[in-house]
């Protein structure tokens, strides 16, 4: 079970580094106005407040997204789900491992990690990982290479970890993998926010972090899989449900 802010909490646990600057930031402008003229003090004074009215709009979203929105619950997946093999990829920090498990308790669960330090430097995810260990039994893996049989997964989800892979033609190559191991009957769910303009106003140049819909589309071109259904879960985040053979989902 989550606990109670515990995405925003995570959030700022995580980026703590980010938010101390920002502080020190608005701190020092706000000194600095005693020492401009008066005409220009309220120019200053508006970025203080522009840049803290940021910094909460963005934290604001993350709680709505992350505590509040049900992306945790799994309410929008068939929850018909029983003797299926089930993959769950994330990049160094899995936070649906043991959700997925207790929806899904009859089902074969999977586990790969495909976080690799020397391409995945940012602290906040090295944080992460000390604050939650590894789901029992992850597997560690390459983008390039799953260790998984070919048509062995019923669904796969690869929850706000795809974007991590910043080189486009390793990306392809790492949904490549998961056609490969997907069965031809199942489907790929990848939940992620997008490079637009909700999450541009919700975390302003972080939005540069994610990637656009249509790079996504291109990924997903590229790998021969076929995009049957995008869902919403709010204005934030996207489902883009996968598979091999543009079945109906």
């Amino acid at each position: 079970m989550r606990k109670p802010f515990q995405g925003l909490l995570n959030i700022v646990r995580f980026n703590w580094h980010f938010y101390v600057f920002a502080f020190v930031l608005l701190g020092s402008l706000l000194f600095a106005i005693n020492f401009l003229e008066k005409p220009l003090q309220p120019f200053l004074l508006i970025i203080c407040i522009l840049a803290a009215a940021s910094t909460l709009v963005s934290l604001l979203v993350s709680w709505y997204v992350y505590d509040l929105s049900g992306l945790y619950h799994f309410k929008w997946l068939n929850p018909r789900i029983t003797d299926s093999t089930i993959v769950n990829i994330n990049a160094g920090f899995d936070e649906t491992s043991a959700l997925l498990k207790a929806k899904f308790n009859n089902a074969e669960l999977m586990v790969l990690d495909f976080y690799d330090p020397v391409k995945h430097t940012e602290v906040s995810i090295k944080r992460a990982r000390k604050a939650y260990p590894p789901f029992p039994g992850t597997l560690q893996v390459e983008t390039s290479d799953l260790k998984l049989l070919s048509n062995s997964a019923a669904k796969i989800f690869v929850i706000l970890s795809a974007h991590e892979i910043r080189d486009v033609n390793e990306r392809v190559v790492f949904f490549e993998e998961l056609k490969r191991v997907i069965q031809p009957t199942g489907q790929i769910y990848v939940i992620e926010h997008l490079r637009d303009i909700p999450n541009f106003l919700a975390f302003n140049i972080g939005f540069l972090h994610f990637h656009s819909k249509s790079s996504w589309l291109k990924t997903f071109q590229g790998a021969g899989l076929y995009l049957i259904d995008e869902l919403k879960l709010t204005s934030f985040i996207s489902i883009f449900i996968l598979d091999k053979n543009g079945n109906t989902p």
